[in-house]
């Protein structure tokens, strides 16, 4: 589901337009706008329209008439301090809208974040091109012995190749079908209607949609999708979207970087753990009050910041 001649022609002209705003306009995310970054093999996240900046996060925070304060100093102190302190409705102020072109596996996964309005391409109404998401070797894993939802060891090269094999040829084969599916019978089809014949697609065929979204919880998508234990798949496109972000709202992006994605909790029980550790105690799993997981997460938490 490339773009065509045309609709990247009409992205072009409107590339080239210079428009006179008195809104908040962000240098950064303007160099970006109608500009494909490519996600895996055939997909890809692109900025269509924004609203607000970093000033529009500090203006409805002080519920001011201007634009922020004149320094950036101050701008940034109250917008980390927001994010420090989840005041999160300043950051509801800004939005933005993608056009993201993606597998129909992701988008499933991705939809269950409602908090975003979503038009998807319809394949009621048009004709889904015969493209599909085959991964690269090194990201194709057997199922995780101890996480029911991840992955675990790498497949070998022999294995892998078998995969990709059995991708290739089952999309082929079933978008075939779809075809003949969708053909009149007089082309030797059977004229089935676009709606039914749709079902016939695998997961990997590759979808697109428009998503937009307040910056708040754009925020707590990518804390969650960015996360190492998210699916790869998805991650991927959450890191293409930080870049948008980074250039976007960089002050509210370095906030997040330090407050959301590079932090972690501990609950109360940790705490007193951590409180036993600092006095000096030796501490135990079988003495700390914690289970066997909650024991492994907190070391787990620790163990980048811990000197041999």
């Amino acid at each position: 589901m490339p773009l065509t001649a045309e609709q990247q022609a009409e992205i072009d002209s409107q590339s080239n337009l210079q428009i006179l705003t008195k809104r908040p306009v962000s240098p950064g995310l303007e160099a970006m706008l109608f500009k494909a970054l490519p996600v895996l093999d055939h997909g890809f996240v692109r900025v269509v329209d924004y609203m607000g900046d970093d000033s529009s996060i500090v203006q409805a925070a002080r519920v001011s008439y201007g634009a922020g304060t004149k320094k950036v100093s101050e701008d940034r102190g109250l917008i980390r301090y927001l994010m420090r302190h989840h005041h999160t409705t300043p950051f509801e102020m800004c939005e933005i809208k993608y056009h993201i072109r993606l597998p129909i596996f992701v988008a499933r996964q991705w939809i269950r974040h409602r908090t975003a309005s979503v038009n998807e391409y319809s394949a009621r109404y048009s004709i889904m091109d015969r493209e599909f998401y085959i991964p690269e070797p090194e990201v194709l894993a057997a199922q995780s012995k101890i996480n029911n939802q991840g992955r675990g060891d790498i497949l070998s090269s022999e294995q892998a190749a078998a995969v990709i094999h059995l991708l290739k040829q089952d999309a082929q084969q079933c978008y075939d079908n779809y075809e003949t599916m969708l053909k009149p019978a007089e082309e030797d089809g059977y004229g089935l209607a676009r709606e039914l014949a749709r079902m016939n697609l695998t997961l990997n065929s590759y979808s697109q949609w428009y998503w937009k979204i307040n910056l708040h919880n754009l925020f707590h998508f990518l804390q969650l999708r960015i996360d190492p234990h998210a699916q790869y798949e998805i991650r991927v496109y959450a890191e293409a979207m930080l870049k948008t972000l980074q250039a976007w709202v960089p002050i509210a992006c370095e906030a997040f970087e330090d407050y959301r994605r590079g932090a972690v909790t501990f609950s109360a029980s940790m705490m007193q753990v951590l409180g036993k550790m600092l006095n000096g105690e030796t501490v135990e799993q079988d003495n700390s009050g914690l289970t066997k997981r909650e024991w492994t997460e907190m070391m787990q938490m620790l163990a980048p910041y811990q000197t041999k």
